[in-house]
């Protein structure tokens, strides 16, 4: 089947997650890059015990927005790490988590792949407001036509609810769709619910050790533009 819609993940994948970093650096001089990668670490950890404790159909009870485990898993980093820190310090890194840097490669990519007459879309654990306020921010908004968000099932990546979203809203088979992400667990699942996948593999990992490997694997998003 030919593929008829990009799905793109945000965080990692459009978003880059550690420039945040660099402003941590700031008020945490030497910590920056570590209190950024544990921040990260527990954020995907919050959310995917969010959904494991109550994968039912109905959403899980225990379901907070993206937006509150962000922020949460930031205290927990501080905390962790053992810095002093005062709430306007958290407020002032969550304020930069709502703007990240794109990676540079996004505005061109997006553009050619919609010059293909394809739609695309961002599937996200990210709250809508986060996900408007990331693509404002870095001038992406032009070059989605969807923005899906999880909190509509209130369950997070990877509940199959969260894939079928993204076939719902563009009235799409999976098996039509490209799912392209950083995350290699993203891609698996989306993979199970039937999409075809691109894993953006930035940082030169391994392959995952279980279930069938992408389709495709690209060191950035140029390479969406040439398979397509």
């Amino acid at each position: 089947m030919s593929i008829q819609g990009v799905i793109f993940d945000a965080y990692g994948t459009l978003f880059d997650v550690h420039s945040i970093g660099k402003r941590a650096e700031q008020l945490f001089p030497g910590m920056g890059p570590s209190i950024s990668t544990l921040w990260r670490d527990k954020q995907i950890e919050y959310s995917r015990l969010v959904s494991l404790a109550d994968p039912g159909p109905s959403g899980s009870r225990y379901y907070r927005t993206f937006w509150e485990l962000t922020r949460a898993a930031l205290e927990y980093a501080l905390q962790r790490m053992g810095v002093r820190y005062a709430a306007p310090d958290v407020d002032e890194l969550m304020r930069g988590y709502a703007a990240l840097d794109a990676f540079p490669e996004c505005a061109n990519a997006l553009r050619a792949i919609r010059s293909k007459g394809l739609t695309t879309a961002i599937l996200s654990n990210g709250s809508p407001d986060m996900l408007h306020d990331a693509l404002r921010s870095s001038g992406l908004d032009a070059l989605i036509d969807h923005v899906i968000s999880v909190d509509s099932v209130r369950q997070f990546k990877t509940h199959p609810m969260c894939y079928e979203l993204a076939s719902s809203r563009l009235n799409v088979a999976g098996e039509s769709l490209m799912f392209v992400s950083s995350n290699g667990w993203d891609v698996m699942a989306a993979s199970w619910f039937g999409c075809i996948t691109s894993w953006v593999n930035r940082q030169g990992l391994p392959l995952e050790t279980i279930g069938d490997p992408p389709h495709h694997v690209l060191a950035n998003l140029e390479g969406v533009e040439r398979l397509l």
